[in-house]
């Protein structure tokens, strides 16, 4: 059984661009690298699909962050309560002792 090759990112941009420039043929590219067709393919798409994250901002990048923290919070928040909830409840069904305890 064959082992699958791993490759870097840095590799993968590199043949990308030789497909987006046209500076060599989609032949070419596989040969000279020992790649299929299909995974040039993959990679240009995904670095398509991915590429309008490359201008975000650090600003909408903070926004999220906090935005996450935020939930995080309330998240704790909720589950402290619910928890108080269910304790009050489990005191408040429990049935008296015989004793009065």
């Amino acid at each position: 059984m064959t082992k699958r090759r791993t490759f870097k990112p840095d590799f993968k941009v590199q043949v990308v661009l030789e497909d987006l420039t046209g500076a060599k043929s989609r032949a070419e590219i596989c040969r000279e690298h020992q790649l299929r067709s299909q995974v040039v393919t993959c990679w240009k798409n995904e670095f398509l699909e991915r590429a309008p994250t490359v201008f975000t901002t650090e600003r909408s990048k903070n926004e999220a962050r906090e935005r996450i923290a935020e939930l995080e919070r309330m998240v704790g928040r909720l589950t402290m309560k619910l928890e108080a909830a269910k304790k009050a409840s489990n005191i408040l069904t429990s049935r008296p002792c015989r004793n009065g305890r």
